[in-house]
């Protein structure tokens, strides 16, 4: 582990900032200092608990500024074990091997319970959170993982989050993106499924002046099979971007991704989809649909799916949408009654409603819905919408 780090801090200073250009970085301006020697060498004070964390009724971990502070929760550093499910070779990825303190072990008899992992960024420091899930064979495992800022300083984080889960093995995930909007977060993920595998992943996406999330799903084993959920609004100057990679190599797997967003005043959303069938993945059935709500004449929306197929024996489909509200409903929910900002308020509502209700843990359900809405109403009474 050691040489590893050494080795990514040597390759650091020959790597640029990565470019627009190239496919996966595409429609983002990373014009701003990473400061990775800004990177903390302990935590700072953590934040007081909010109202997720309150309500919450299982196990709850922290990770302050990168570092686990949960006592008795091991990181993937301190048991020895090299985390190299994420390959990346661009320059965040390789500063998170340089720099990271430690990815949280969360596995064995930490998952016997659900499990909320608090992931707080509390100053202005590059930090490097990372959190590992190992689900063993045959076992269920429920996991939140929470992101957010405790303070209003402008903060790079990197958060990396990969899980693997065991032949026969259900892992429910659930990844709350909730930075303030000065802090720029370049988020990876990569979940390995085994044998009859499953995977049900959901994503709120509300904060941070960019936010990004890079997500691989790899179908190794043979009838594994993953349903990808995502509800993001975005606001003022922030900058959401998702590039959601299903990745089917073994035999009868199946996935279904379905995305919604809005954007409001000078917002951008990206979405890049990719379902990839290898030679070997025969009999999957693949679905991708991404649908997005432009609700101010500054906002856009970036909604690219891809399909790439080497099999000759699948079903696949993929759906994307980018448009404004619905003046037809509106005019309907009005010849009913409703004013036109009450008519607007329920489409939004109507919108998010179909991903927001398949959140598996309702009381994070109700706590998105309320954010989302709620983003909705404020813009409104603003003006901005």
């Amino acid at each position: 582990m050691a040489s590893r780090r050494s080795d990514a801090a040597d390759r650091l200073a020959g790597l640029g900032m990565p470019s627009e250009r190239e496919e996966i970085w595409r429609y983002l301006d990373l014009d701003f200092d990473p400061a990775f020697a800004s990177a903390p060498s302990a935590p700072g004070d953590a934040g007081a608990p909010d109202s997720v964390i309150d309500g919450w009724e299982g196990t709850v971990v922290t990770i302050v500024d990168g570092f686990v502070t949960t006592p008795g929760v091991s990181t993937v550093a301190e048991v020895g074990e090299e985390l190299t499910m994420v390959n990346d070779e661009h320059l965040f990825a390789t500063a998170f091997t340089a720099y990271a303190p430690g990815a949280a072990l969360i596995a064995g008899d930490l998952l016997a319970d659900h499990v909320l992992i608090d992931v707080q960024v509390t100053s202005s420091a590059t930090t490097f959170p990372g959190v590992h899930v190992d689900v063993a064979s045959g076992s269920d495992a429920t996991v939140i993982v929470r992101l957010r800022s405790t303070t209003d300083a402008p903060a790079t984080v990197v958060p990396t989050i990969t899980a693997t889960v065991g032949d026969n093995a259900r892992l429910t995930l659930t990844i709350i993106q909730d930075w303030n909007y000065q802090t720029r977060s370049i988020g990876r993920g990569v979940v390995e499924l085994g044998r009859d595998a499953s995977l049900t992943l959901s994503e709120i996406g509300l904060g941070a002046k960019l936010g990004r999330l890079h997500l691989d799903v790899n179908f190794l084993g043979d009838g594994s099979t993953a349903k990808v959920y995502g509800a993001y609004f975005g606001e003022e100057s922030q900058t959401l971007d998702y590039r959601y990679f299903m990745n089917h190599i073994g035999m009868h797997t199946r996935s279904d991704m379905f995305l919604k967003g809005a954007v409001a005043d000078d917002a951008l959303s990206v979405f890049t989809g990719m379902i990839r069938i290898e030679k070997s993945g025969q009999k999957t059935e693949a679905f991708q649909t991404n649908r997005n709500l432009i609700l101010s004449s500054g906002a856009s929306a970036q909604s690219v799916p891809n399909l790439e197929i080497l099999a000759n024996d699948v079903k696949c489909g993929h759906g994307s949408t980018v448009g404004p509200l619905d003046k037809d409903q509106r005019y309907y929910l009005m010849s009913r009654g409703l004013t036109s900002e009450r008519a607007d308020r329920l489409q939004v509502r109507g919108f998010f409603e179909e991903v927001v209700e398949q959140i598996p843990d309702k009381a994070i359900a109700a706590w998105a819905r309320e954010r989302i809405n709620g983003k909705y109403v404020s813009a409104q009474e603003e003006g901005r919408v």
